[in-house]
């Protein structure tokens, strides 16, 4: 009995030995990862996942209330410059007085003019030199001041002030004499003095014009008696 081509495949496939499968690898250990630092994640705040308005500069957060800064209001009074000198204390001293002429009857005063015109009349003085006395500085002050030549009779008092010059705080003592005249024109001194001139006694304390020399003319008691 002849086999169909069919029958001699099949029996072909049948003889024909089988391959082997190979078995499946096992798969290779991996390395376990070291631990390392751990890092922190801070979380953004979301205003608008929250609900929650932005703060505008110059606001105020309380509670549930947003209030406004006021604004800083800038000073309009303009800045004193700072003076090096202003803390700094002087101290003057200085002798003059009163001259009585030969009559005796009239006091010598002199006068400087102020900016609204105005004379200004005062007992003739100036600052003590080193080395002189207030005696001695008295005489001459009286002489350069006047151009009268006098003597002292006695003392008047002292008086002392403050004032304000270049920044300065100037504590000022005066000695003050009462004066005879011996000789002399009048005679004002040049950039010091603007005029010069004899009063009657009873009037000199009317005509001074510091509330000071006033005083001290008003206590001396009688300017005719040395």
């Amino acid at each position: 009995m002849s086999r169909t081509s069919g029958e001699d495949g099949l029996a072909a496939k049948k003889t024909l030995p089988s391959s082997p499968i190979p078995a499946p690898r096992a798969p290779k250990p991996q390395p376990t990862p070291k631990p390392g630092p751990v890092k922190s994640v801070a979380k953004k705040s979301d205003s608008k996942s929250s609900g929650a308005k932005p703060q505008k500069p110059g606001e105020v957060k309380a509670g549930n209330l947003t209030t406004k800064k006021a604004p800083l209001k800038k000073s309009t009074k303009p800045e004193k410059a700072k003076n090096p000198n202003s803390s700094r204390r002087v101290e003057e001293i200085s002798a003059g007085g009163l001259v009585v002429d030969l009559s005796g009857e009239r006091g010598l005063l002199i006068g400087r003019h102020d900016k609204r015109g105005r004379t200004l009349w005062s007992l003739p003085k100036g600052h003590i030199e080193i080395g002189e006395t207030p005696e001695a500085a008295a005489l001459r002050e009286v002489e350069e001041e006047t151009g009268i030549v006098s003597k002292i009779t006695r003392s008047l008092g002292v008086i002392d002030f403050w004032f304000m010059a270049d920044g300065k705080r100037i504590h000022k003592t005066v000695h003050h004499f009462l004066f005879s005249e011996i000789s002399g024109d009048l005679s004002p001194q040049i950039s010091e003095v603007d005029v010069v001139d004899w009063f009657p006694l009873d009037e000199i304390a009317t005509r001074l014009a510091y509330p000071d020399e006033r005083k001290l003319i008003a206590r001396s008691g009688d300017l005719r008696k040395p």
